[in-house]
């Protein structure tokens, strides 16, 4: 699916278009994209225009939600099919998103995409092949095309978090890059029989949570991995540190004794576990 480019609205943006009408303004300039880029909108009595096309005033907006032209109306970036998924606005501009009102990228103390650049630095993915393994808003993949990367092949299982990144413009397009990015609708742990021993230079896994993607944390899912990845290619594994505080549980250890089993040597890093195939 094309990306949208459309215009996005957030309650304070929408509130500062009326302002700015209400206030006599011929125009309004800023951002309709969550801050990838600025523009200037032409505010009429009951309507405003932007990039040839006009749209209505919204009604009220909800906080933490964000606004996508639907055709007729300004709709919530969300849906529920057996679960809430929803695009989420932070203090950076770039969104994280929801599932049933967890959040899946950290965004309190920095852009989800500062703290994917700090994983993926850690791959060191100039001129390598990647294999992304739950792509998610593919703020990794876009740190990788940014840093230099051959080639990026990444997994998404979720067809929702797919139609987000259509709407997410720091969301990175295949269609635009040059080939580099391969996006497939598909589970990694199932997908990745498919994908041919020692092809890949370096291993990116930002999996959910252990209690959703249990299979995504196993042993054999982590022999996969070793098997597809070239001798002394790097692999970044976000684990957070989930029960802690309530069972006492280590999941970061836990990972990283699984991946040394599986071939790897491992240590922790920044929030998750850094290996190197053995």
């Amino acid at each position: 699916m094309p990306h949208s480019t459309a215009p996005l609205l957030i309650r304070s943006t929408a509130q500062a278009l009326a302002a700015a009408r209400d206030a006599g303004l011929p125009t309004w300039s800023g951002s309709l994209d969550l801050g990838r880029s600025t523009g200037t909108a032409l505010l009429h009595a009951d309507m405003w225009e932007w990039r040839g096309v006009h749209y209505p005033y919204p009604g009220k907006l909800k906080d933490r939600t964000i606004y996508a032209w639907d055709g007729e109306d300004f709709a919530p970036v969300s849906r529920f099919d057996g679960g809430l998924i929803k695009l989420v606005p932070t203090d950076w501009g770039v969104p994280t998103f929801e599932i049933d009102g967890i959040k899946m990228l950290p965004s309190a103390k920095e852009s989800p995409l500062d703290d994917a650049r700090r994983k993926v630095a850690l791959v060191e993915p100039r001129g390598k092949v990647v294999l992304d393994t739950c792509g998610g808003l593919g703020y990794f993949a876009a740190c990788c095309l940014d840093a230099g990367v051959a080639r990026i092949v990444s997994f998404e299982k979720n067809a929702d978090v797919l139609w987000l990144r259509t709407l997410n413009p720091w969301s990175p397009d295949p269609e635009t890059s040059e080939g580099r990015l391969q996006l497939s609708h598909g589970d990694v742990s199932q997908a990745i029989n498919n994908i041919g021993d020692a092809s890949v230079d370096a291993l990116l896994h930002d999996p959910p949570r252990f209690g959703i993607a249990g299979e995504l944390y196993s042993q054999v899912f982590y022999d996969q991995l070793a098997r597809v990845l070239k001798r002394g290619g790097r692999l970044f594994h976000y684990t957070g540190s989930p029960n802690k505080l309530t069972s006492g549980r280590d999941v970061p250890r836990e990972v990283a004794r699984r991946l040394e089993k599986a071939g790897f040597t491992a240590q922790l890093a920044l929030d998750g576990v850094l290996a190197v195939r053995r």
